[in-house]
């Protein structure tokens, strides 16, 4: 029986081993160059491992406590024991996926990296050690409009110039793709986790330490902005009704020593007193008011002014993580057989077509 393929395209039992037969004295034929590419993948893996810098990873984890959602919040807690799933607060500004929006928005990330950090001594932001952790500076001294370009820590960002804008939104664009992951494990639970990776072990420290404080900045004067401009106005108007009330009571003294041993008969003369008396107990009373109303915006203010509380800072030394010798070996040896037959095949492929 020859070997052929059936009418309807299938192929024959002899012809399947009769291929596989063919195949396996190809590749036995083949051996030296395989394990030749092996050999040169696995030198070339352990030349990667040598030169790949290790990777740090810097991990910081905190807890959001907001006091204005507690009882809210113990009501949803509740619903979801006895199984029905309200939604919980994922329409708020800050809950959810929209917090890790937040640490990966790029305003966050530029303001934190013109925080200013030490350095070897010197004080710079982290947008410059991000530099000169990558080396950027050698490929710019060969471009005269780059050699001047300076990121001070705690400048403003508006005062930027158009091409330090486009560094920034480079460096960011590096950061968020790459080195910075934020993890909600579940909606329910308030607890984030934020981990930062880098080559340098102290960028990926301060780096992540200094974000967090960004955010939690910017997350409590969000949340507290209404009840502290409330706050502000009704000090205002306290220091201001306290010195017309600071003039009134002089204006009093004043017109009683105008109308000292005043003939009684002259009544007229007595009007300004009354008239300064009455604004005394006038303003005593709005002021008595407003003095309440201040000390009540004050505790609405603390109420309304959420916690962050870090649980986990990052600790030196940090994890690392790097392509270890045997690993390289290993893979890189592997990469390249498997390429080299991939190669082997292709070739015997169009070398039967081209026989055919």
């Amino acid at each position: 029986m020859e070997k052929r393929i059936t009418e309807n395209g299938e192929i024959s039992l002899k012809e399947l081993l009769f291929k596989t037969k063919e195949w396996y004295w190809y590749f036995l034929l083949k051996w030296k160059t395989i394990v030749f590419a092996g050999i040169i993948g696995g030198a070339l893996g352990l030349g990667y491992s040598y030169m790949k810098k290790p990777v740090y990873t810097a991990a910081l984890s905190f807890a959001l406590e907001d006091e204005k959602l507690g009882g809210i919040g113990g009501a949803l807690g509740l619903a979801s024991s006895l199984g029905l799933d309200v939604g919980g607060n994922a329409g708020g500004m800050f809950s959810g996926s929209n917090l890790t929006e937040l640490f990966k928005s790029r305003s966050m990330v530029e303001k934190t990296l013109l925080t200013p950090v030490s350095v070897n001594g010197k004080v710079i932001s982290l947008a410059e050690m991000y530099i000169q952790n990558n080396e950027l500076r050698k490929q710019w001294n060969k471009r005269a409009e780059l050699k001047s370009i300076q990121f001070l820590p705690n400048k403003q960002r508006e005062g930027f110039t158009r091409l330090q804008d486009s560094i920034l939104g480079t460096i960011y664009t590096n950061l968020s793709k790459d080195g910075l992951k934020i993890a909600q494990k579940d909606k329910k639970i308030s607890i984030v986790t934020m981990e930062v990776t880098s080559t340098n072990e102290l960028f990926a420290k301060y780096f992540c330490e200094a974000l967090a404080k960004e955010v939690g900045k910017f997350y409590i004067d969000t949340k507290s902005k209404k009840a502290r401009i409330n706050m502000n106005i009704l000090e205002h108007q306290v220091d201001s009704i306290r010195s017309e009330l600071n003039g009134a009571i002089t204006g009093v003294a004043v017109a009683n020593d105008n109308t000292f041993n005043l003939n009684p008969a002259l009544n007229v003369r007595r009007a300004p007193s009354s008239r300064r008396q009455v604004d005394v107990q006038a303003n005593t009373a709005i002021l008595t008011e407003l003095v309440k109303q201040t000390e009540l915006a004050k505790v609405t203010l603390r109420r309304e002014t959420p916690l962050i509380q870090i649980i986990d800072k990052p600790i030196l030394p940090l994890t690392k993580y790097r392509i270890g010798k045997i690993k390289g070996i290993i893979i890189g040896g592997f990469l390249a057989a498997f390429l080299t037959v991939l190669g082997l095949v292709v070739k015997k492929v169009f070398a039967d077509i081209n026989f055919e």
